[in-house]
């Protein structure tokens, strides 16, 4: 057996000592890099490795190629009233969309809406870690983000569009209710994970160079035409939420982010909503818990169960917590080897 393509459990303490080490290398302060840390833990604590420990090599690399500036602040450029525009300088892409949901957070508690846009970033990792963010302080958080062009326009035959991820998160006391999605099938994180196993997808995930449907990821990736989710329609929510995000923060569009050969200098959109200031706290959880009751009420084909989005979060972490976090072997060897 390879040993490279076998997943193991590392104690929770033990793999951020080892992200830690390297963080401080790269100069990253003790509370940034702590946090840095930290949301990439939460990532594959949570069941989302393709965004979480699988990346922090890429993210190491592109630090050491100066794309990332590690010590790198935001900085506000525009202000009114519930809307600020920030320039992430490219600093760490987690850390600058950390800031940039706080900052909508803190507008939402004091106007009832928070909107901030953020130019000049970097990728934020796993996406979700931001809408959980905003729940947990009990305000609706929405966030997405645009990419390089990793995915075709509906009949194209070239990547133009980004698969742009879209988080919709909503407070709820019997579980935060969370959507966490990119425009394409598969995200890119997620089609690398099946590619290192040495696994097709389980789904189409993409197009061959013949425009033919294709389940292997490695064929998808070198050609990045990753399948667009509902087809045309998620071709058509991709276009339209890269120009939101370019528009809002004045920063780089898909077209022009995809021109370096690195995915770096992205433009990002946060806007929260306070269930208090905008008056429906008093009758959102009894909505939300209806509304997920019908759901579960459904009947299901044999051997299905229906969930809503974010329900198994709680109890992975739980779970990888008292027994490791998993994580690949290769990348582990990776995170080892730039600790030394």
């Amino acid at each position: 057996m390879d040993n490279s393509k076998m997943e193991i459990r590392i104690p929770y303490e033990t793999v951020k000592i080892k992200l830690l080490e390297n963080l401080r290398r790269l100069d990253f302060t003790e509370d940034r890099a702590d946090l840095c840390a930290e949301l990439f833990l939460r990532a594959s604590l949570e069941g989302v490795p393709s965004h979480g420990l699988d990346r922090f090599p890429v993210f190491l690399n592109m630090i050491k190629k100066g794309k990332i500036i590690p010590n790198a602040v935001p900085e506000c450029i525009f202000q009114q009233l519930v809307f600020e525009r920030w320039n992430g300088n490219f600093g760490p892409g987690p850390l600058n969309a950390h800031f940039a949901m706080a900052r909508s957070i803190e507008l939402s508690k004091k106007f009832g809406v928070g909107l901030v846009a953020l130019q000049h970033t970097n990728h934020w990792m796993r996406a979700g870690n931001f809408g959980l963010q905003a729940a947990e302080s009990g305000v609706v958080g929405i966030c997405f983000t645009n990419t390089k062009p990793n995915m075709p326009a509906w009949g194209g035959k070239e990547p133009k569009l980004g698969n742009n991820p879209l988080v919709i998160a909503i407070p709820r006391a019997n579980g935060i209710i969370l959507l966490d999605m990119a425009m394409s099938q598969f995200s890119y994180g997620k089609m690398n994970t099946y590619l290192r196993k040495g696994e097709e997808m389980p789904y189409e995930a993409g197009f061959d160079q013949q425009g033919n449907l294709t389940k292997s990821p490695a064929e998808i990736i070198s050609n990045e035409l990753a399948l667009p989710v509902g087809l045309w329609k998620g071709a058509g929510i991709s276009l339209l939420l890269d120009m939101i995000a370019s528009i809002l923060s004045g920063g780089a569009a898909t077209h022009e982010v995809g021109k370096s050969g690195f995915e770096f200098d992205l433009s990002q959109v946060f806007l929260c909503l306070d269930p208090v200031l905008l008056g429906f706290n008093s009758w959102s959880e009894q909505k939300l818990d209806q509304i997920i009751q019908d759901l579960k009420s459904s009947t299901v084909f044999q051997g299905k169960e229906i969930r809503f989005p974010g329900e198994k979060i709680a109890e992975l972490r739980r779970k990888n917590l008292e027994l490791g976090i998993p994580v690949d072997q290769e990348v582990w060897n990776k995170i080892i080897v730039e600790s030394e």
